[in-house]
């Protein structure tokens, strides 16, 4: 995470996102795959790649499963790349679950984020993949957590599942599987809206992707960067709408300034 390369030709790039070298190219800046959105819930897949493609990362893949999802993602982000087999499925970081996709597979990669009902799939990666879970307490209850002493409850879920915990609410934690533990200040309760965890599961495996952080510091270093980013822009959001919803979050992430 050597910032000492950095070449940035917009000002209004985000202290926060990896630093782009003169010699980067969109591979290099990192390749981020999304399995995200169900017929159900659609508009996951648009808000978890919208996170994703805000995160710094230079190649947002889509696993193309479900074409009502798929038609919604490429209406709204034409340079993203639908992808449906092995090959394809490469990527510095995964970001899996948002929306309940089918998982018909979860594929390696340094850095795997897990959403809503691929967080339980935690337990069951072997190798040495980097894995964070996105839970909220709701989810925390249903997987046998009492969720509430916060603090608790994110440290025994980092613990027992051998992963890097995002717990979302009031106060976001974020634990490590050795017990470290930070708060989050940035977020407001503005961000207490449908589909908001799905801009921020994005936004964090992008981010993973382009710093490729190496250790427990690092790499919580960086789950900080997503919910500063993330609950700036909700804060932005929120000096526009009275009532914000999560595509104004996912708007906002493109305002935010050098500040953030």
């Amino acid at each position: 995470m050597d910032s000492s390369y950095a070449y940035n030709m917009d000002n209004k790039r985000s202290k926060y996102l990896a630093p782009i070298a003169p010699t980067s190219h969109k591979y290099s800046r990192g390749i981020v795959g999304v399995i995200a959105g169900s017929n159900e819930f659609p508009g996951a897949a648009v808000l978890c790649v919208g996170g994703a493609l805000r995160g710094g990362a230079g190649y947002i893949k889509y696993f193309d499963q479900n074409p009502r999802a798929t038609d919604l993602v490429l209406a709204r982000f034409p340079e993203v790349v639908p992808v449906d087999k092995g090959s394809e499925l490469t990527a510095d970081a995964w970001v899996i679950g948002a929306g309940s996709p089918a998982l018909k597979v979860i594929p390696f990669a340094p850095f795997l984020v897990l959403d809503s009902i691929a967080i339980p799939l935690a337990k069951t990666i072997t190798g040495d993949s980097v894995v964070v879970i996105t839970p909220h307490e709701g989810e925390a209850r249903e997987l046998g957590y009492e969720s509430e002493d916060r603090v608790e409850c994110a440290k025994a879920m980092a613990r027992d599942f051998r992963a890097f915990v995002i717990l979302k609410g009031a106060g976001t934690l974020i634990a490590s599987p050795a017990g470290d533990l930070i708060t989050d200040n940035e977020g407001g309760p503005e961000l207490s809206t449908a589909g908001t965890g799905d801009i921020l599961a994005g936004l964090t495996a992008s981010l993973l992707a382009s710093w490729q952080p190496t250790g427990d510091e690092q790499i919580m270093e960086v789950l900080g960067y997503a919910l500063k980013l993330h609950g700036a822009a909700g804060k932005r959001a929120a000096k526009s709408y009275g009532a914000v919803v999560a595509s104004d979050v996912l708007d906002a992430l493109t305002q935010l300034d050098q500040e953030f």
